[in-house]
C-alpha cells in the first residue's frame, strides 16, 4: 500500500493505492529508472579553468553581489554546490575583498 499526500494548487490530495506483489513487478518493468546527472568530476585542469574564469567574473565586473555570483558561478561549473566551492575559495583569495551589502555579501576585485 502507498499513500499520497499533498497539494495540486488549491485542491488537497489525499490517495491510498493498493499494489500486491503482481503489481510492483509490472510496474518495475514499466518504468526505468535513470540516475540523476552527476556533477562534472573535478580534474586539476579542469579545476585550475574554473578558478581562473571565477576570478576573471568578478575582475571584470569591479564588483557583484554574492547571489549573482554564485548564479554565475554554478552555472560555470555545472552545479550549484561546485559554484559554492568556488565562491568559498573567492572569500579566501588576496585579489578579493568582500563586504557586507545591505541585502547580500558584495565581491570587489582588489587591484594587482
Amino acid at each position: 500500500m502507498m499513500r499520497i499526500r499533498g497539494r495540486i494548487g488549491d485542491w488537497p490530495v489525499d490517495l491510498t493505492l493498493e499494489l500486491d506483489a503482481e503489481d510492483w513487478a509490472q510496474l518495475a518493468e514499466r518504468v526505468a529508472v535513470t540516475p540523476p546527472p552527476a556533477e562534472p568530476v573535478a580534474t586539476p585542469a579542469n579545476n585550475d579553468r574554473l578558478w581562473q574564469t571565477a576570478l576573471q567574473l568578478v575582475r571584470e565586473a569591479g564588483q557583484v553581489e554574492g547571489p549573482r555570483l554564485l548564479a554565475q558561478l554554478a552555472a560555470l561549473a555545472g552545479g550549484e554546490a561546485a559554484g559554492k566551492r568556488l565562491l568559498v575559495r573567492l572569500r579566501h583569495c588576496a585579489q578579493i575583498r568582500m563586504e557586507t551589502g545591505a541585502d547580500a555579501p558584495i565581491y570587489h576585485w582588489v587591484a594587482e
